[in-house]
C-alpha cells in the first residue's frame, strides 16, 4: 500500500521485491499497525525532515519472517520470525507491503515463542516510545504520573510501564469504556481530558511529580507538574515555564535490539499487555487510518 506523490492517496501498488545489501534482510512481512508517524508520513508533513522516495510504502511496524539476508550478515539467518521498526534513513519502504528490507543490528529482534506476528507487528514503535518515555520520567513508587493520551497505543503501554514501576497514574479517558480501559491496564485513576486541570488538581492538589504529553495541550499538562517535576513528550513540545524548576525530555523512540527484545519478553511473560483494538487487511489500510484518525482505544493491527 503506497501513495506516488505528495497529496495522492494510499493505494495498491505492485513493486519489485526489494533486496538486501550488506548488512541487511529482507524480511517477508505478515503483520504491521497504525501510527500516527504514518499519517504524517502520508499527509506530507515530514516534508523537509525525510527524504520521501516516490512511490512510498506506508507502514512504520513490521513483523514477520527473514526471507533472504545480504552480505556480511552474520546475526539472522532466512526462517527466523523477527519484528520491529523500519528504521531506513529515506521514507520509501515501509511495512504496509508484502517484503521489507531492514538492518540486521537496528529496529530488529526476533519475535520468542508466544508473541505471534499480529501482536509482535503493533509493539515495536509504540512500545518503544513508551519505555523510553517512562524511562525518562523516572518514576518512584508512589509517585503520581499523568498521561495525557492514555487510550492510544502508546499511551496503553506506558500506563503499564510506569504502573509496573509503582507509580500511581493519571490517565485521560473518557467516561465508561475507556476508564474502563486504562484502569483495566493499572491506571489509578481515569481522568476526562476535557475538565483536566480541575479533575487532576482534585487528585493532586500540589501537582503530578511527572507528565507524559502525547497528545492534547502540552502548556496545559506541563502546567499541572508540581516544582522539581518531569516532563516527556512524544509530539516536541517542551515548557516554556520561567521561574519553575521542570526536567524536560523530548521522546524519539530508539527501538535497539534489546529494548525490543525487553517488550516482547515481558508481553510473553504476561507483565505487558499488548491491546490489539482491531484488525484489519493490507487492502483494508486506508480504512485502518481513516478510523485511527477518529482516536483508539489500543493498537490498530494491520494483517498482511
Amino acid at each position: 500500500m503506497a501513495f506516488p506523490d505528495f497529496g495522492a492517496e494510499l493505494a495498491p501498488a505492485d513493486l519489485p521485491v526489494p533486496e538486501p545489501g550488506p548488512g541487511e534482510v529482507l524480511v517477508r512481512v505478515l503483520a504491521s499497525s497504525v501510527n500516527g508517524f504514518d499519517l504524517g508520513v502520508l499527509g506530507g508533513y515530514l516534508k523537509g525532515a525525510y527524504e520521501y522516495e516516490f512511490p512510498v510504502v506506508l507502514g512504520k511496524d513490521f513483523a514477520g519472517t527473514v526471507a533472504a539476508v545480504g552480505p556480511d550478515v552474520t546475526g539472522l539467518t532466512p526462517g527466523e520470525d523477527v519484528f520491529g521498526v523500519v528504521m531506513r534513513p529515506t521514507l520509501g519502504q515501509g511495512g504496509f507491503a508484502e517484503y521489507v528490507v531492514v538492518s540486521e543490528t537496528y529496529g530488529v529482534a526476533r519475535i520468542p515463542d508466544g508473541l505471534g506476528h499480529t501482536r509482535a507487528g503493533v509493539l515495536g514503535l509504540a512500545g518503544t516510545a513508551a519505555l523510553n518515555a517512562v524511562d525518562a520520567l523516572a518514576p518512584a513508587p508512589g509517585e503520581t504520573v499523568l498521561i495525557s493520551g492514555a487510550t492510544g497505543g502508546v499511551g496503553a503501554f506506558a500506563v503499564q510501564l510506569a504502573a509496573a514501576r509503582g507509580a500511581r497514574v493519571i490517565a485521560t479517558a473518557r467516561p465508561g469504556a475507556e476508564a474502563a480501559f486504562v484502569t483495566g491496564l493499572g491506571a489509578t485513576w481515569a481522568v476526562d481530558h476535557t475538565d483536566l486541570p480541575a479533575r487532576v488538581r482534585a487528585i493532586a492538589p500540589g501537582g503530578v511529580d511527572a507528565a507524559l504529553h502525547l497528545v492534547g495541550d502540552g502548556a496545559a499538562v506541563a502546567a499541572l507538574l508540581a516544582d522539581g517535576g518531569r516532563f516527556a513528550s512524544t509530539i516536541h513540545y517542551r515548557p516554556e515555564e520561567s521561574g519553575r524548576d521542570i526536567k524536560a525530555t523530548a521522546v524519539m523512540a530508539d527501538p535497539t535490539p534489546d529494548t525490543l527484545s525487553r517488550l516482547a519478553a515481558d508481553a510473553v511473560e504476561g507483565r505487558l499487555r499488548v491491546p490489539v483494538a482491531r484488525s484489519y487487511p493490507l487492502a483494508e489500510a486506508p480504512r485502518a487510518l481513516a478510523d485511527f484518525t477518529g482516536g483508539t482505544v489500543g493498537k490498530f493491527a494491520v494483517t498482511i
